[in-house]
């Protein structure tokens, strides 16, 4: 439920400080009060929530009262991590509403932008470093509890939750993206743009250069969490990110002019730092663990002069699990790209049958296969119109698109497997499209950096017999049965009963109920009955009587 403008603090949506505190209350946030080391310790601990078997449901975030560095450095600053998606709950939490709303709320969002007012004397201001106080070690930058995100690695501390805001000098307006930050010295920044997924700083960063100009720069950590929702998504170049942040938080973000620049960043931001990022010389950034699962090698990329750092009293740093998925990175992205895909497809391309589009997520990175769910005897044109479809809408998502219908589970390998297995035909059920963008992951060796596209059809193309498991009832007592006994906690898979997929008839019904009352006696009298001498072993019934119609149906008399 949204809250009115008279809620926290006046501002009418959360801060991080609210954020936190609310996950605190619901029992979803770790304190850890031990002294954690930044740079060994604290990210493979929070990566074990991820990779040690927890349910997504038993999640939880985490803040750091206790940061060290290398050496026992100590920091006066907590750190927080997952607090913004680790998972759906989280995520929901932050903006504010139901699960299952977060598609409707997205999108209402994006056609309803609330427009930012901006203030003075903001939070986000309250400390002020500049100058010399941005020189020398343990300063500035060094200053911060930046952990390392993948030792062993990593080569630096890097900023991972950012919301980096660049401002289109023809056009004023501003855009906000989910940069990576290398700490090269404390007054220097390495950032990284990734060129082939055009995200809006780098097409900022073009502008500038071609004036002769350095592109400011605001690389906000730690925000409201509507900001900090909007910033790793792609939205319409020219749309005022801030105003969908407000329309997602139900309120006008407030907003402050920096020090450096007239970059406009979020008043209740923890931390600003503000700089110029060179338009002329690249210098080597990297190793770094990707959100896309592998090392993203040494490489050359953008240089960010830090201008000033401002920060609130009783700032929190945050920084977010990303690298091999599931991850917070991938929750924060997959849970709003899931409905804007399923809207493109149903209502944008007006796809009959689209029960809901599901991005596999485990180590894969949600953009590599996307399912599409359909509800049966859909016509295979509506299939194959939705699979092009969800092939085109982003250059970085959907490798393999595979359709399937909704007794499929798309996060259950087996059952995926199962559907390529009994219900396409690789001669028929599948079409390459190629001259694809390698999208975002390691350089492909091959194919001149091309990628291609794989559509399957795993959808049923006719009525096959029933999945050969018992019914549900009888599965539902049985499990009612072996609780009753203290057998070990089940976790039903699906599927965990039989049912028809439309080759059964009322006989074959009625034979089975016969044969769980113990009368399966008759069914032997009924089969002799039926004796014929002029068949072959394995021939269908239903090809020599009467009693049956094609594909199992009974016949109309």
């Amino acid at each position: 439920m949204k809250k009115g403008k008279s809620d926290f603090g006046g501002k009418g949506y959360p801060d991080l400080h609210d954020h936190l505190a609310i996950l605190e209350n619901r029992g979803l946030l770790y304190r850890i009060k031990h002294p954690i080391n930044k740079d060994k310790e604290l990210m493979p601990l929070v990566r074990w929530q991820f990779r040690g078997g927890i349910r997504e449901s038993d999640r939880k975030a985490f803040i750091f009262d206790n940061v060290i560095g290398a050496g026992g450095r100590k920091f006066d600053t907590p750190l927080a991590v997952g607090v913004l998606a680790a998972s759906k709950q989280i995520y929901s939490i932050g903006m504010g509403v139901p699960v299952d709303e977060i598609g409707r709320h997205w999108e209402r969002a994006l056609n309803e932008p609330i427009l930012p007012t901006q203030i003075e004397n903001a939070p986000c201001q309250e400390i002020v470093l500049m100058g010399s106080e941005l020189r020398g070690a343990g300063n500035g930058l060094d200053a911060l509890p930046v952990p390392l995100s993948t030792p062993g690695f990593d080569a630096a501390p890097y900023f991972t939750a950012t919301s980096c805001i660049t401002v289109d000098p023809e056009s004023g307006i501003q855009n906000i993206g989910t940069y990576r930050g290398a700490v090269k010295a404390p007054n220097r920044l390495g950032l990284k743009l990734f060129v082939n997924l055009r995200q809006g700083g780098h097409e900022h960063w073009f502008k500038y250069q071609s004036q002769g100009k350095k592109m400011p720069i605001a690389v906000v950590v730690g925000c409201p969490p509507a900001v900090a929702y909007v910033s790793p998504q792609k939205i319409q170049t020219g749309s005022d990110e801030m105003g969908v942040a407000g329309a997602l938080a139900g309120a006008s973000i407030r907003v402050t002019k920096a020090l450096t620049s007239d970059i406009l960043v979020p008043a209740e931001a923890e931390f600003v730092i503000e700089g110029l990022v060179d338009t002329e010389f690249m210098e080597p950034e990297g190793p770094f663990g990707e959100s896309h699962g592998h090392i993203n090698l040494e490489e050359y990329n953008f240089i960010v002069e830090v201008t000033a750092i401002t920060r609130r009293n009783e700032a929190v740093m945050t920084s977010i699990i990303s690298q091999v998925t599931p991850s917070e990175s991938s929750v924060i992205k997959r849970v709003a790209m899931e409905p804007k895909f399923l809207s493109h497809l149903r209502d944008g391309l007006g796809v009959k049958g689209l029960r809901a589009v599901s991005m596999h997520e485990p180590l894969t990175n949600i953009r590599r296969v996307v399912f599409l769910v359909f509800a049966r005897e859909v016509a295979s044109t509506e299939i194959w119109r939705a699979m092009y479809g969800a092939s085109s809408l982003d250059s970085a998502i959907g490798k393999y698109v595979i359709a399937v219908n909704e007794d499929i589970d798309p996060e259950n390998g087996d059952a995926v497997f199962w559907a390529l297995a009994y219900r396409s035909n690789p001669s028929l059920d599948v079409q390459i499209l190629f001259h694809r963008d390698r999208g975002h992951g390691p350089a492909l060796e091959r194919g001149n950096g091309e990628d291609a596209t794989v559509l399957i059809d795993a959808t049923l193309k006719s009525d096959m017999p029933p999945l050969a498991l018992p019914k549900r009832e009888f599965m539902e007592n049985a499990r009612a049965l072996w609780e009753r006994l203290g057998l070990p906690p089940l976790q039903p898979e699906s599927p965990w009963y039989g049912y028809s997929l439309g080759d059964w008839t009322e006989e074959w019904d009625k034979m089975a109920l016969r044969a769980t009352q113990g009368k399966y006696l008759e069914n032997g009298l009924r089969s002799a009955q039926l004796r014929r001498l002029d068949v072959a072993p394995n021939t269908s019934i239903r090809d020599v009587t009467n009693n049956f119609g094609k594909r199992g149906l009974p016949r109309q008399n």
